[in-house]
């Protein structure tokens, strides 16, 4: 779809409602093409790696302080009583 910069401006919310739906959307100036309207690329998930996890939890467990009602309220599975 190809619509003059003119009259993008009263359509905007349409025109990127429908390049996210993946149609092309061109922004002409003059006529000639001037921009596309594109869906933003989806930010890539930052990957924990087994050694970072490792360390956090090490860290954790260091500070953690056993109270003196740990041993009465769990079994030896760590399962409360």
């Amino acid at each position: 779809m190809n619509i003059p910069i003119t009259e993008a401006k009263a359509q905007l919310t349409e025109l990127v409602r429908r390049a996210e739906n993946g149609e092309v959307v061109v922004l002409t100036r003059h006529g000639k093409p001037a921009v596309r309207l594109v869906p933003a690329e989806e930010p890539t998930p930052r990957k924990l790696d087994r050694a970072l996890i490792d360390e956090i939890t090490a860290s954790a467990v260091a500070k953690l302080k056993p109270g003196p009602w740990d041993e009465d309220m769990y079994d030896e599975g760590g399962l409360p009583k």
